[in-house]
């Protein structure tokens, strides 16, 4: 319990950041859920949890509405700025839910956001154009030996060069 309780009353400000955000809870459940239905929620390593703590959790916490499709922070920062913003990392957290290379499990949290054009030949820093993979699949993006190919449903492969 005293652990629990530190961890709630830790100063925000001072958490450490992963991929531009601090330790942000995503959780994914429709508002009726939130202001007192019974159905489930959902984080965002996939791990379903009662509405009621999920209205627990966000007591105390910052609550972020997420309205799918919506146009109210802008996700395509071109060639302005080189690192994905916190929107974006929200954004492709919600579309892509963990690392997008095949066969990984990944959670979000454990993710970076990667330029399918590297931001050195001219890439830009658009959502649309943007590929979650965790830190071992980064590396591997930007090893010459590999390239990163596409696959159905939104997912990547690495194929050896030769």
């Amino acid at each position: 319990q005293a652990f629990g309780e530190l961890i709630n009353r830790y100063p925000v400000g001072k958490l450490p950041q992963a991929g531009g955000l601090n330790a942000t809870l995503v959780v994914t459940m429709t508002l009726d859920s939130l202001m007192g239905g019974l159905k489930a929620a959902q984080l965002d390593t996939g791990q379903t949890i009662s509405a009621s703590l999920a209205r627990r959790m966000a007591c105390e916490a910052g609550i972020i509405p997420a309205v799918l499709g919506g146009k109210s922070e802008v996700l395509d920062l071109g060639r302005s700025r080189r690192f994905h913003s916190r929107a974006q990392r929200i954004a492709k957290l919600l579309t892509a839910g963990g690392c997008q290379v095949d066969g990984c499990d990944a959670p979000p949290g454990l993710t970076h956001l990667h330029h399918k054009i590297k931001w050195s030949l001219g890439g830009r820093t658009d959502l649309d154009i943007t590929i979650m993979i965790c830190a071992p699949h980064h590396a591997r993006a930007h090893d010459p030996t590999y390239t990163l190919t596409p696959i159905p449903g939104d997912k990547f492969t690495f194929h050896r060069r030769t």
